[in-house]
């Protein structure tokens, strides 16, 4: 008798934000989140969780297939895949929604104008240069072609 392979979907951990939100597949990447009801302009939508980790484990990490980690400061990284709040599945767009800040060592995403029920929660990345060109594929209409910080 084979064992059935236990599938573990992505999902939203409410304790994190105080809107309804729902992950299914994007048309960006893989997974995304998408807004489950009308989130107003310049507010907290989420939380970014995971595992505080340093620099060496960061790097150590970064080989990884799928990646979810985010800078916190010049020695800390969160890894959204060890204890993340689902902010982690939020793609990049050039033309973000949302907004990253770094509050009293919390990361946390705001929402930049009013997002509708159904539309796809996006920020930018802003990858570093360091690590050479990563292809955007958000489809916005001034796309720059790369998840990366333009120079």
């Amino acid at each position: 008798m084979a064992l059935a392979e236990v599938v573990i979907l992505p999902r939203i951990d409410p304790r994190y934000t105080p809107f309804a939100m729902e992950v299914r597949p994007s048309r960006i990447h893989r997974w995304g989140v998408f807004a489950g009801e009308r989130i107003p302009a310049r507010r907290k939508v989420i939380e970014y969780t995971g595992e505080r980790i340093s620099r060496r484990e960061t790097k150590r990490r970064s080989e990884r297939d799928h990646v979810y980690l985010f800078e916190l400061d010049a020695y800390w990284c969160l890894d959204g895949a060890v204890g993340g709040s689902g902010a982690e599945l939020i793609n990049h767009c050039c033309e973000p929604n949302l907004g990253s800040m770094i509050l009293k060592g919390h990361i946390l995403y705001m929402s930049r104008r009013a997002i509708e029920p159904g539309e796809e929660l996006t920020v930018d990345y802003y990858l570093s240069t360091d690590m050479g060109a990563v292809p955007c594929r958000c489809g916005a209409p001034r796309c720059r072609g790369v998840i990366n910080r333009v120079r």
